[in-house]
């Protein structure tokens, strides 16, 4: 595992990271913006990249901006929209060929940033407010994104669970926003909300390539035109942990197969020193193909077409998501449980300890073969305000004893049972 390190500075309110390398072709670049969930704004920020990657003030035509990317030697151009912990985060990515490549007559990373600064500073607008046929054809784009996920049952199922566990936290709403509210949005509120969004957000820049932070810091103070406000930080709350009992949630709906999904509350996150042993739980439980869920639920009982456990480390919340034969429910509730108190009780082999121990260490190894892995991993650190390198990571997975992966189960509650099932079912 390489020991290279991210190099860290500032240009005016953004934070920049820059890993020197002369071992990938391209440069990578990632811009993280993120604000805190909120009702009133998650539609509205999920809705701006949609609508700034249509056109710029040098690019006002869609079609523009793909020749300029052809231009660019091909260069990719990308956004997501997500939710870590309690925030909205919007990543704008870009990849671009090192110069040293191609025969250029520019600089293709200055020319990255000037690309990449005008599309989030410099949109194309109409009358000082953005581009009514845009903002109308994105929030159209974005209806069906949503609808999308209500036709995806799985999807659908896991993020009611989320959403009941989650009922009266930040953490319940989509990252897509609320359908309800797109219709409301007209180009001038959301270009508001946009410089709302632009002028607050948690800035963070990060960059893998044959460069340096000097010339990062120059092309950003030369080609972003961002506001003078305060830099915003992300500020970490402590996890809410064990509700008074366990809340049932039974929904119906069109289907043949029941959705049986699971929350659970957690007081360990990424920042705590037994982050380790909870990745090696959410392994053995019902992170990879020997976990005990696929195993015991999926395998042995023949109760589910799939069964797994997710760790969301930034949140402190664990999750299990099985599709069964709805008339199954309280068998495959019954032997989920035994799982979980058998992860509790420390009923847990050590070769689900070395398999779950290789698992990670291959994923950890992986992150060396893409710049943009490296960079995800790096942001962990800013976001969480950990410093905890990916060798260190490694080197506490490895320690780990069954006896540490049973104190991290006992910190696993489970929160809420959430079951969708047929219409017709009784």
């Amino acid at each position: 595992m390489n020991k290279t390190a991210f190099q860290h500075g500032n240009a005016g309110r953004m934070r920049i990271h820059v890993l020197p390398s002369k071992r990938f072709k391209t440069f990578a670049i990632s811009l993280y913006a993120g604000i805190p969930l909120a009702e009133e704004t998650v539609t509205g920020t999920a809705l701006t990249p949609f609508v700034l990657r249509r056109g710029t003030a040098s690019y006002p035509e869609t079609r523009q901006i793909r020749e300029q990317l052809e231009q660019m030697y091909g260069a990719g151009f990308g956004f997501d929209v997500y939710k870590r912990g309690n925030y909205q985060i919007v990543q704008f990515r870009m990849d671009t060929i090192n110069d040293s490549f191609v025969k250029s007559q520019e600089s293709l990373l200055e020319s990255s940033f000037a690309f990449l600064g005008e599309v989030v500073t410099r949109p194309v607008l109409e009358e000082g407010r953005f581009r009514g046929s845009y903002v109308q054809a994105e929030k159209e784009n974005v209806r069906k994104k949503m609808e999308a996920i209500v036709n995806d049952k799985i999807r659908y199922a896991s993020e009611r669970c989320i959403e009941e566990m989650c009922r009266n936290e930040p953490y319940r709403l989509h990252p897509l926003g609320q359908r309800k509210d797109l219709e409301g949005i007209t180009p001038q509120s959301l270009y508001d909300a946009y410089r709302q969004w632009l002028d607050h957000a948690s800035l963070d820049l990060y960059v893998v390539g044959d460069t340096s932070l000097e010339e990062v810091e120059k092309l950003i103070g030369k080609h972003f035109d961002l506001s003078a406000a305060a830099e915003a930080s992300y500020k970490q709350e402590k996890s809410v942990r064990k509700a008074d009992e366990v809340r049932t949630v039974v929904e119906k709906m069109e289907v043949s197969q029941g959705k049986l999904n699971m929350g659970l509350r957690t007081s360990v996150t990424y920042a705590d020193d037994q982050y380790a042993a909870a990745l090696m739980y959410n392994g053995i439980l019902g992170g990879y193909p020997h976990s005990k869920l696929f195993m015991n639920v999926r395998e042995k009982a023949s109760l589910a077409y799939y069964a797994s456990s997710r760790y969301d480390g930034h949140k402190g919340i664990g999750t299990i998501q099985s599709g069964i034969e709805i008339q199954n429910y309280e068998k495959a509730l019954e032997i989920i449980k035994m799982q979980l108190e058998d992860m509790r009780a420390g009923k847990i082999t050590e070769l689900e300890m070395s398999q779950t121990k290789a698992m990670i260490r291959n994923l950890l190894l992986e992150i060396d073969d893409s710049a943009f892995e490296m960079i995800a991993y790096d942001f962990n650190r800013q976001f969480s305000g950990k410093d905890r390198s990916r060798a260190e990571l490694l080197q506490q997975v490895e320690a780990i004893r069954i006896e540490d992966v049973k104190a991290a189960a006992e910190t696993f509650e489970l929160d809420t049972i959430y079951f969708l099932k047929g219409q017709k079912e009784e």
